[in-house]
């Protein structure tokens, strides 16, 4: 059983519904130079697309550009001076990972068509609502801000919001637990007095016709 001043009456803790991993320990500043490296880089990279008029595809070519010249100024000069070539890693992709990374695309993209199939047919209606409302949610949300810059807050709420909870969880869920109590109390109190009110004049109404 989970414990009562839990949400949910859940026993696992928060690092454990986040997976445990390193990603867990991430969310959860357990590693804080590397939660704090992804803020900053990513804090970088929205200033260079903000600020500098920057594209994705503009911002990529350049780098790619800028890097493929410096290796092969490097290379020919190593060659001409006796110098050692650049040192790269070997750039092979062998079978066995192609097939594990197309073994693992393949089952995501066959769930999200069985999804969308059951979506489109109206078999799962739970499911439909679901999507469309995170859909409306997007198309609103979007409607203020740019790619990059939801990117970027998306991210910063997810590297803050679970540490947050996490360090104060108990005051947090003695609220919300607090609050749900208060809503259902008066959403039964609501229907006591309105939602009664109006099913008698319904009957009323009926028996009268």
């Amino acid at each position: 059983m989970g414990s009562p001043n839990r949400l949910f009456n859940r026993q696992r803790t928060v690092h454990e519904i986040l997976g445990g991993g390193l990603v867990a320990d991430v969310m959860l500043w357990r590693r804080g130079n590397l939660t704090v490296g992804i803020l900053l880089v990513t804090l970088a990279v929205w200033v260079v697309f903000e600020r500098s008029g920057y594209t994705l595809l503009s911002l990529v070519s350049s780098v790619l550009l800028l890097l493929i010249v410096i290796l092969f100024l490097w290379a020919k000069s190593a060659a001409i001076l006796n110098r050692p070539a650049p040192p790269l890693p070997e750039l092979y992709l062998s079978e066995e990972m192609v097939n594990e990374v197309g073994a693992v695309i393949r089952a995501h993209v066959n769930d999200f068509l069985s999804a969308s199939q059951d979506i489109a047919l109206g078999k799962d209606a739970r499911l439909f609502f679901k999507v469309a409302a995170y859909l409306l949610l997007l198309s609103v949300v979007g409607g203020f801000t740019d790619f990059i810059t939801l990117g970027y807050t998306g991210l910063v709420v997810v590297l803050t919001v679970p540490a947050l909870y996490e360090r104060y969880e108990d005051h947090i869920d003695s609220y919300i637990i607090i609050g749900c109590r208060k809503m259902q109390h008066l959403y039964l109190k609501f229907d006591s007095k309105f939602v009664n009110r109006i099913r008698k004049w319904i009957l009323e109404r009926q028996k009268l016709s």
